[in-house]
């Protein structure tokens, strides 16, 4: 699956942008406040990781109604969602706007710092060299993610930015967690468009 993502996040609101991105990017950030801690607490372990992956999951299908490749993120601290976010690359037209950095961003917002070495990021779909080193700058403490990405996931399929010993943090990664779930969303968004392109 190749990684073509856009996502949602909190860049202040463009008041020149399409109504699409500044909806979503008001969902966004209505998201991010909702999650502030104090919010909604899940189940730990294994139960929590499902959980949270299918709020993922969840963002990952709004993209999906916006035409953006379908990957969503979540930021989560003590079993509490801080930041939620999904690709809008296409929507904001912006190469960065991947699920990952945004959710990163809305979460380092949120809390008021950037330091988020007491959270876990969920996400659909293994992160690219970008992400993964945002990830790791951003000193998260554990990253979960569902389905691999041999085309460019950069935590485990191509790189391993995430536990490479040359850099100074490394992010404890478990991967697999709805697996099924977060590659078929992927598959039914490119098999559409594949058939949109061939109708005349």
């Amino acid at each position: 699956m190749s990684r073509d993502m856009a996502a949602s996040s909190r860049p202040e609101a463009r008041p020149d942008g399409p109504d699409g991105a500044e909806a979503a990017l008001r969902l966004y950030w209505n998201d991010a406040r909702r999650g502030r801690p104090g919010g909604t607490r899940m189940a730990s372990g294994e139960d929590l990781d499902g959980r949270m992956m299918a709020l993922a999951l969840e963002a990952a299908r709004e993209a999906a109604a916006m035409g953006e490749v379908p990957v969503g993120a979540v930021v989560a601290r003590d079993g509490e969602v801080i930041a939620r976010a999904f690709n809008l690359r296409e929507t904001l037209h912006d190469p960065t706007a991947h699920a990952e950095r945004l959710a990163l961003t809305a979460a380092g917002r949120a809390l008021g710092r950037w330091r988020l070495d007491d959270c876990s990021l969920y996400v659909t779909l293994e992160p690219c060299v970008m992400c993964a080193g945002a990830i790791v700058h951003a000193r998260l403490a554990r990253l979960v993610y569902g389905v691999a990405d041999p085309k460019a996931g950069a935590c485990r399929s191509l790189y391993r930015l995430t536990d490479d010993r040359r850099l100074n943090h490394r992010v404890a990664a478990t991967s697999g967690v709805l697996a099924r779930d977060c590659g078929e969303i992927l598959s039914l968004f490119f098999q559409s468009r594949r058939s949109s392109a061939k109708i005349p």
